[in-house]
């Protein structure tokens, strides 16, 4: 059977609630769709949710996007394996909004459809030469060195140049830097894709610069993930004193801004703390401040691959409300490397029937009820569709943010049922998960239910105690699935 018995397996719990219970469809599996899943079970007793994913596997970038030196950040997949683990809650993975299913089709099995699909693209820096082979997104690197199946197949050069640039001074952006110059026999005991630790095993990058267009009291890095880079053993760290001078706009975003005070301290200490050259053969890390790329630098021996970005130096503006941008002065220099990793943002992807706004890359909504347009009306609002997340918000925040998130979009989904706004359920009861089954075992999809998860799972962490790592990701779509349909 196309979708290893899952039809089965849920059936006994869809047999146990009323009649027409509330049916609910979240599409996303990440943190904003399991806290929305946890939020709804609780308010709504006798609801049935489905949380459905493009992935085989759950639990969206708590899986493919923390990073691998970071396991603590991932202790809460355990709540939300509870979550799946509720009789009236079910995880449908291996099934793709807009390939398998489409959004109508989910609005007429389900009364409620909440988007929590997060942001699986990028932002793009809009500069010549950006097509270069070795520029790269962070997101894509990211996923290369978490094994997810889409990254699976990166292949970054590592060997043949002894530089990285990373455009960008974010939390990502210093994931990315930590793995790239972090001793790779700490890595190794971590769940990071062995393709991965191969690669970085054999890596000739030895200086990583980190560039940004404001100064260090505009670095959006939280002081935690600045700490973890700088505290990397042995490792050179190079920041120009003159970028560290502030002036009395500085002074009032710090005023304003514990963060941004604390992660000044942290570089004007590092700045300092080291040696004034790298010894020998040691790596190095260079912050580079009011710099903005102007456009990629091809090579002149292998055409078609970068050999470097073209800075532009920046000086800041104020804006007011003690905020500064950044703008060019005109003034112009290159910086050589052989692979560019762009951390400017992720970006969320629209599909079929769903109105989008592209400027902000969100879905228009009011506390996470979706607008039929792009106007900001709060009176045109879908019935019965809401939004929860990076589509909801952007892409920003932590993990845990999307906890305050989905109880937003909760609340106003609460309000919407007891107002009668929403079909009554026990007017027009909906066929839900058992109508979605049917469709997607007529298109031959194969669905991986959470039980087929839980034996990827188990494989994963036995193929990872071989190696002395807590896991060792399947990465392929067939090693996924055919794990997952095995008894």
């Amino acid at each position: 059977m196309a979708i290893f018995g899952a039809r089965r397996v849920l059936w006994r719990s869809f047999s146990t609630i009323s009649s027409h219970p509330l049916r609910v469809c979240i599409v996303g599996s990440g943190p904003a769709g399991f806290y929305t899943a946890e939020k709804i079970l609780k308010t709504h007793q006798g609801s049935q949710v489905d949380i459905i994913d493009r992935l085989p596997t759950p639990y969206g970038l708590v899986r493919s996007g923390v990073a691998p030196d970071h396991p603590e950040t991932k202790n809460v997949i355990n709540q939300f394996s509870r979550v799946a683990q509720n009789g009236r809650c079910s995880f449908l993975g291996n099934v793709a909004l807009g390939y398998s299913i489409s959004l109508v089709e989910l609005r007429e099995l389900y009364h409620v459809v909440v988007l929590a699909y997060g942001a699986e693209s990028d932002r793009v820096v809009g500069i010549p030469g950006e097509d270069l082979k070795g520029v790269h997104s962070a997101r894509e690197f990211v996923w290369w060195y978490n094994g997810h199946p889409y990254g699976r197949n990166l292949d970054p050069d590592l060997k043949n140049t002894d530089t990285a640039v990373i455009l960008g001074q974010g939390n990502v952006a210093l994931d990315v830097a930590r793995i790239l110059l972090r001793p790779t026999s700490e890595l190794a005991i971590t769940d990071i894709a062995s393709h991965a630790l191969t690669a970085l095993e054999q890596s000739s990058i030895r200086k990583v610069y980190l560039v940004g267009r404001r100064g260090p009291v505009q670095a959006a890095c939280t002081a935690k993930e600045l700490r973890e880079v700088l505290g990397i053993k042995d490792l050179y760290i190079h920041i120009k004193e003159t970028d560290l001078k502030i002036t009395p706009a500085d002074e009032e975003e710090m005023k304003n801004s514990r963060i941004h005070r604390r992660v000044y301290e942290l570089l004007s200490k590092a700045a300092t703390a080291g040696p004034s050259q790298p010894s020998s053969g040691q790596r190095e890390l260079h912050f580079v401040f009011f710099r903005q790329p102007d456009r990629f630098l091809e090579s002149y021996d292998k055409k078609g691959y970068v050999s470097g970005v073209h800075l532009e130096k920046t000086t800041l503006k104020g804006i007011g409300s003690g905020k500064q941008i950044a703008i060019g002065t005109g003034q112009f220099e290159n910086l050589s490397c052989g692979i560019v990793l762009k951390s400017i943002g992720y970006k969320s992807v629209p599909v079929d029937d769903l109105p989008f706004d592209n400027q902000k890359g969100v879905v228009p909504n009011v506390k996470g009820r979706i607008l039929s347009d792009n106007s900001g009306d709060p009176t045109s609002i879908e019935n019965g569709l809401y939004v929860c997340g990076w589509l909801k918000r952007g892409p920003t925040g932590i993990i845990a943010t999307n906890l305050y998130c989905a109880e937003e979009t909760v609340a106003s989904l609460s309000e919407d049922l007891e107002l009668g706004v929403l079909a009554s359920t026990t007017r027009l009861p909906k066929l839900g998960r058992d109508g979605l089954l049917q469709i997607l075992d007529n298109r031959n999809v194969r669905v991986v239910p959470f039980s087929a998860w839980e034996r990827i799972d188990k494989e994963e962490k036995r193929l990872g105690s071989l190696r002395n790592k807590p896991r060792e990701k399947l990465t392929s779509w067939e090693e996924l699935l055919k794990v997952a349909g095995s008894e």
